[in-house]
């Protein structure tokens, strides 16, 4: 789909230009799957999605690598999460 946008007649050429003819535009997608994005679980498409990524910061997925040395009592090591369930 190719949106064609026109100068409103007041248009004032100072301000910033419409969008030039043939620029596509898309609905977003879900930054996990793909899917369309569902605006209640924006930027992702469903509660699982989000729940995933979620889970991908707690545990330590996402870093930012650095050169800095560690500070003293620093460990490159995740914090253990204790397991709940496992007394079950």
């Amino acid at each position: 789909m190719i949106l064609r946008m026109s100068r409103p007649p007041d248009h004032d050429k100072t301000s910033i230009p419409p969008r030039p003819a043939g620029v596509r535009v898309s609905a977003p997608k879900c930054v996990r799957c793909g899917k369309s994005v569902e605006a209640r679980f924006r930027p992702f498409c469903s509660q699982r999605c989000a729940d995933i990524d979620l889970g991908a910061w707690v545990s330590g997925a996402y870093r930012v690598p650095s050169d800095e040395p560690l500070s003293e009592g620093e460990t490159t090591d995740m914090p253990q999460i204790p397991d709940h369930n496992s007394d079950r």
